[in-house]
């Protein structure tokens, strides 16, 4: 494990007024991004909408790296250039997707453990060879009546901490993305205890199979009240409930957080992170790997039409600059 290079890609993806734009749509859900729109989710499409996105003239002012599907690693654009050589020459990082979706977990209902660890390492070499910087890995913790249950927190545990071992032996930082649902109806403190208890393991796990922390990067959610609860969190109630329960649980050497946005609108998201990177004596950097907050509107208005191009980047822009103002704590 070279410790120094994980560490220096860590600390770079999470510079200061930049993060992460995540564009690792798997393909049914980049199909219901594309439905939204009424356009088919064809791979030209995909391409198509992704490239519009990379191209965009000075996205390497607010974005530092961007993680990839499968399919959008080997993808050209129109003109033959390969979709990650657009990012590396614009001196963003190109990451990867590589867990295979959460499936139900069995004896256990309404819960779900992250699949994908078989042929891992012989993916990551691949990766390597595609010029792949960081890796991600998501799991899904769900809120709701008697759950989750500590299986399933373990389960999910155990499966980012073999995933980030692996990254890092393959010399790719890995980004561990526990993700405690915000949907539901739960309250902002119901939501803080799972979220630390999640993260307790999570730690717990990694520490056990030898992750160097310094050289790996979390991606983890806000604490707030289920988007469904007829009482929602304010920007200040998030902030100080999100890093009340850091503070208890995440080690001082980790370099960054990188906050999904997990459904949140694109403005909440926004205001949320900003209320977050105005706390104070925190010792991680707490920048965002956002993605529809970061593409919905751009999105919009692209809607499939070669001509919108030039609004979407400029939507996509313009919701970029205000995320980096928010992750550097400036007002609005």
């Amino acid at each position: 494990m070279d410790k120094a290079r994980l560490e220096n890609t860590a600390q770079k993806i999470v510079a200061k007024s930049k993060g992460i734009l995540a564009a690792d749509e798997s393909s049914g859900t980049i199909k219901k991004r594309l439905d939204s729109i009424n356009v088919e989710s064809t791979e030209d499409n995909r391409r198509d909408y992704r490239q519009l996105l990379f191209e965009a003239e000075g996205l390497e002012n607010f974005i530092s790296g961007v993680i990839l599907f499968d399919e959008t690693i080997r993808q050209e654009s129109s003109t033959g250039k390969r979709l990650a050589e657009i990012l590396s020459d614009k001196g963003i990082l190109p990451g990867i997707k590589v867990d295979m979706g959460a499936k139900d977990l069995a004896f256990f209902p309404g819960e779900k453990v992250t699949e994908g660890l078989t042929g891992l390492r012989e993916r990551f070499e691949e990766y390597n060879k595609l010029g792949v910087e960081f890796s991600k890995w998501r799991a899904a913790i769900e809120l709701g009546v008697n759950i989750p249950t500590d299986a399933c927190i373990d389960a999910n545990a155990h499966a980012l901490a073999r995933y980030a071992a692996l990254s890092q032996e393959a010399g790719i930082v890995p980004v561990v993305e526990p993700e405690v649902l915000m949907t539901g109806t739960h309250t902002i403190e119901e939501h803080a205890d799972v979220t630390k208890k999640t993260l307790k393991k999570v730690f717990a796990e990694l520490h056990k199979y030898h992750v160097h922390i310094p050289g790996m990067l979390l991606k983890p959610n806000m604490v707030a009240a289920g988007l469904d609860n007829e009482v929602r969190s304010t920007s200040l109630e998030v902030a100080e409930a999100t890093v009340s329960a850091f503070k208890e649980v995440l080690p001082d050497d980790l370099p960054g957080v990188v906050f999904l946005s997990g459904g949140l609108s694109p403005d909440e998201a926004t205001e949320h992170l900003r209320a977050i990177n105005n706390q104070s004596d925190l010792p991680w950097e707490l920048s965002y790997s956002f993605g529809r907050a970061l593409q919905g509107e751009a999105l919009k208005a692209w809607a499939g039409k070669q001509e919108n191009v030039a609004e979407a980047q400029n939507a996509l822009l313009e919701r970029a600059r205000k995320v980096s103002e928010a992750r550097d704590g400036k007002t609005a």
